[in-house]
C-alpha cells in the first residue's frame, strides 16, 4: 500500500483535518445518546427503520424483509485489509458485518450472509465488546458494513461502547437504500459515511435490486450524509477522519447509468466528493443460473466489465467533474 506520507499528499491540505475528535464525543458530552437510544427503540415498535417501512414490531421478534428481530445478526468482526486504502491503513478497518439485507440484489457477492440466516444474533453489550476489541486491536475504524436495517441496534451498541473507551471514528458503510429518520439517528455519531450508488434507473433497481425506489432513497440518502459530515478529509497520516466516500461498482451495460450518478454527484453534492469506481463485478448469486425452460438468469450482467467499460466509467467521472479517486480507481 503507498506509505502514509504519498496518502497525506494526495489529500493536500484543503482536505486536511488537524486535531480530529470523533463526532459521537461531543453527542455524549451533551447527553444525548440516550434520546437516540430510545427513538431507535421506537423505530424497531412499528419498524420504518429502512425505506422498506415493514411496520412491524421487532421489539416483540417480528421480522419480514430483513429477516432480522429484535437483535442484529452479526456474520463477522475482524481488521479488514481489503478497504480502500485511506480506511485499512496499516492496521485494517475494523469491520463488523451485520447479516442479512434490505436488498435482494441478484449479483450479491456476499449472498452467504446477505441473503441466508448465518451468523448470531448479539445483544448491544456484545456489538460493543467487538468495537472495543478491534479498536484493542489498532484497527483504523470500526466499519459498520451492511447497518442500514439495524441502525437502533448500531445506536444501542455506540451507546455501551463510547463510555467504555471507544474513540476511533465510525464508518457507516451502506448500499444508500438507507431510511432518513435512521440516518438523522446516526447524525453526530458518524464521521465516515461510505454508501455505494448503485443504479441511476428505477427500472434496472427493481430487476436487479427489487428495489424500484432505490434511485431515488439512494440520492435523498447521500444528500442527508453529506450534510451531516461534508467532503472527505483526512488526518496528518493520511488516513480518513471524516467525510463522504462514495462508492460504485463498475457492472456489464451500465455505462450510462455510471454518466448519470457521476454527474449527479459533481452538480448537486459536491464536485470534490471522494469516489471509488470498483472493478471487482462478476457473475454471482443467481447470476448466470439456468431455469427450466433453458434460459440463463440475468444474462446481459453474466460477465465481468470490460477494460472499455471501466475506462469509459472513470472518463465519465471526470468529464463530470469529478477529480477525487481512490487509488485502485484512478489507476
Amino acid at each position: 500500500m503507498p506509505s502514509p506520507s504519498r496518502l497525506r499528499s494526495r489529500a493536500g491540505s484543503r482536505f486536511l483535518l488537524e486535531g480530529f475528535t470523533p463526532a459521537y464525543l461531543e453527542t455524549w458530552r451533551r447527553g444525548d445518546l440516550s434520546a437516540k437510544v430510545a427513538a431507535g427503540l421506537d423505530e424497531l415498535a412499528c419498524c420504518a427503520a429502512c425505506p422498506r417501512n415493514c411496520r412491524i414490531d421487532r421489539l416483540a421478534d417480528e421480522k419480514r424483509v430483513c429477516h432480522t428481530g429484535r437483535h442484529a445478526i452479526v456474520s463477522s468482526a475482524f481488521p479488514h485489509f481489503g478497504e480502500e486504502d485511506c480506511l485499512r491503513g496499516r492496521n485494517g478497518s475494523g469491520t463488523i458485518f451485520f447479516g442479512m439485507c434490505n436488498l435482494r440484489c441478484v449479483f450479491c457477492q456476499n449472498w452467504d450472509i446477505s441473503q441466508r440466516q448465518r451468523g448470531r444474533e448479539l445483544a448491544a453489550e456484545e456489538i460493543a465488546e467487538l468495537a472495543l476489541d478491534l479498536q484493542a486491536q489498532g484497527c483504523h475504524n470500526v466499519n459498520f458494513v451492511t447497518p442500514e436495517h439495524v441502525v437502533p441496534q448500531v445506536v444501542e451498541a455506540l451507546a455501551v461502547a463510547i463510555p467504555r473507551g471507544l474513540r476511533v471514528p465510525i464508518v457507516y458503510n451502506t448500499s444508500a437504500f438507507d431510511s432518513l429518520s435512521s440516518l438523522r439517528l446516526m447524525d453526530g455519531l458518524v464521521d465516515i459515511y461510505m454508501p455505494d450508488f448503485k443504479f441511476w434507473h428505477r427500472e434496472t433497481a427493481r430487476r436487479l435490486c427489487r428495489a424500484k425506489s432505490y434511485p431515488e432513497v439512494a440520492r435523498a440518502a447521500i444528500r442527508e450524509m453529506h450534510r451531516q459530515v461534508g467532503d472527505l478529509r483526512f488526518g496528518p497520516d493520511g488516513l480518513a477522519r471524516r467525510g463522504l466516500l462514495v462508492r460504485h461498482l463498475v457492472m456489464p451495460g451500465q455505462t450510462d447509468e455510471a454518466a448519470s450518478i457521476f454527474e449527479w454527484l459533481a452538480e448537486e453534492i459536491s464536485p470534490d466528493t471522494y469516489l471509488n469506481l470498483m472493478g471487482q463485478y462478476h457473475p454471482d448469486y443467481e447470476v448466470g443460473r439456468i431455469v427450466r425452460d433453458g434460459r440463463i438468469q440475468h444474462a446481459e450482467i453474466d460477465r465481468r466489465p470490460t477494460r472499455r467499460e471501466l475506462e469509459d466509467a472513470r472518463a465519465a467521472a471526470r468529464a463530470a467533474g469529478l477529480w477525487r479517486f481512490d487509488t485502485r480507481s484512478a489507476a
